[in-house]
């Protein structure tokens, strides 16, 4: 399974947010410091931003700012808002019967490796990605 760019850029973007919300943030900034186009991340918050998960705020000094709960959002909730993470597999059609069962065999696996991706994302708040990368900041830091 592949994330998508877009969810990435928002997952980014979210917990760039949630770090300090009461920070404002451009999507300028944000774009620079992830090394994204300004344009894609301002599609992506017009997204969160209906989402409820960001607010932006007009005027000057004007940004983004995180809304949401970071202790009850999961990364399965941002992903969430831009793909399915649904995974199909591209074979050709299958010749036979035999061939056929093969193919719904690995669709299958490929589903259930879906269920657990999601299952996983859907237990890692923003709050415990965020103090994961915090800790592992820490750590860089100390070598």
């Amino acid at each position: 399974m592949k994330i998508q760019k877009a969810s990435l850029f928002a997952l980014y973007a979210v917990l760039e947010l949630a770090s300090d919300p009461e920070r404002q943030l451009s999507a300028t900034d944000i774009a620079d410091k992830y090394g994204i186009s300004t344009h894609h991340i301002a599609k992506i918050l017009r997204t969160l931003v209906r989402s409820k998960l960001v607010q932006a705020v007009r005027g000057a000094g004007g940004g983004y700012r995180f809304t949401g709960i970071m202790n009850r959002t999961t990364l399965l909730d941002v992903i969430g808002l831009f793909e399915t993470l649904e995974s199909e597999i591209d074979a050709p059609s299958p010749n036979g019967q035999v061939a056929g069962a093969v193919v719904q065999e690995l669709q299958s696996i490929t589903d259930e490796i879906d269920d657990l991706t999601k299952a996983i994302l859907d237990t890692i708040t923003l709050e415990t990605a965020l103090n994961s990368s915090r800790q592992r900041a820490r750590l860089s830091a100390q070598e």
